[in-house]
């Protein structure tokens, strides 16, 4: 080891094995963005301004759109930067500060959706205590709890990764620096530290989208025993965005993080990462927006006023 040379910088492939697709790239990747900034921001300024979103509900989705609205800003930049030069250079350190803040919002994401579906939970199988239930500072300390949880989760990852060596290869097959293509370039054998990595990954992931489900087995109890159609739809109306976002978030999330760096691809690693990490948080606002009534109101609210 001492022979070898520590890294001061990566080089990111980003897509540059398929130069011709660079303007299709740069194109998707900043109309994505743009889109994406701009429902995020207008349901976090919807729930603010208009005082019928002042619930819980809104408010994590407020959270929530703040966490996604940050979680492509992690990425996208660096990537069109990478995608109008062909590849990127990004130092040592800007990559350990991109991998931990990109786990930090993907994880404290994976904690807030399981604090959403308590709270759906709670108002539909709970229905005469949910407002005393979910006070104000209940959900303050849910979302202080998630975010708590997904810096620890995303400091664990960050170590198991960086502590490996890294003084041979330095390009990364990837638009950002994520745990599986990084791990891949160590210059010793990472394998223990990938068996850990994903032994943690798969308690921590598994537990928080079990409880996820289970949260999910009293609603549809509930909804089950009302007696009406349009009783029943509208019950499960006010959780069907949050189901959609979870099947999303851990379908294509999993995909990536729940296998071995060994297994990784760069090509399908690529594609997977624009999903969970661009698409999906992108999709979050329509998502919600499509299906609740309340924010369409207020959307229009919104931006009727901005015109008047």
């Amino acid at each position: 080891m001492s022979n070898h040379t520590r890294l001061t910088h990566f080089i990111l492939r980003g897509f540059a094995e398929a130069p011709e697709l660079r303007s299709v790239v740069i194109f998707f990747f900043s109309l994505v963005y743009l889109f994406g900034l701009l429902g995020n921001i207008s349901i976090i300024t919807a729930v603010i301004r208009e005082s019928r979103l002042h619930s819980p509900m809104y408010f994590f989705l407020k959270n929530l759109s703040f966490l996604d609205m940050c979680y492509t800003s992690v990425t996208v930049p660096k990537a069109l930067v990478t995608s109008f030069r062909g590849s990127g250079v990004i130092s040592y350190l800007e990559c350990v500060a991109q991998l931990y803040v990109f786990i930090t919002l993907s994880s404290t994401e994976c904690f807030l959706l399981t604090a959403m579906a308590y709270d759906r939970c709670t108002a539909i199988h709970r229905p005469l205590v949910y407002g005393a239930l979910m006070t104000q500072k209940l959900c303050s300390q849910l979302v202080a709890v998630a975010w708590l949880s997904g810096a620890m989760y995303s400091a664990f990852h960050t170590l198991n990764t960086f502590s490996l060596p890294f003084c041979g290869l330095n390009v990364i097959e990837h638009f950002f620096c994520d745990i599986p293509p990084v791990m891949r370039l160590s210059c010793t054998d990472y394998h223990l530290s990938e068996k850990v990595g994903f032994a943690v990954s798969s308690c921590v992931v598994m537990s928080s989208f079990a409880l996820t489900l289970l949260s999910y087995v009293p609603i549809i109890s509930t909804i089950a025993q009302i007696p009406s159609v349009d009783g029943r739809w509208k019950a499960f109306s006010t959780c069907s965005s949050h189901l959609t976002t979870v099947v999303l978030f851990y379908g294509t999330g999993s995909f990536m993080y729940l296998r071995p760096a060994s297994h990784y691809s760069p090509t399908q690693g690529r594609v997977a990462s624009i999903f969970y990490s661009i698409l999906t948080p992108t999709l979050n606002p329509v998502i919600y927006c499509l299906r609740n009534k309340d924010m369409k109101v207020a959307l229009q609210k919104l931006y009727c006023a901005k015109k008047n």
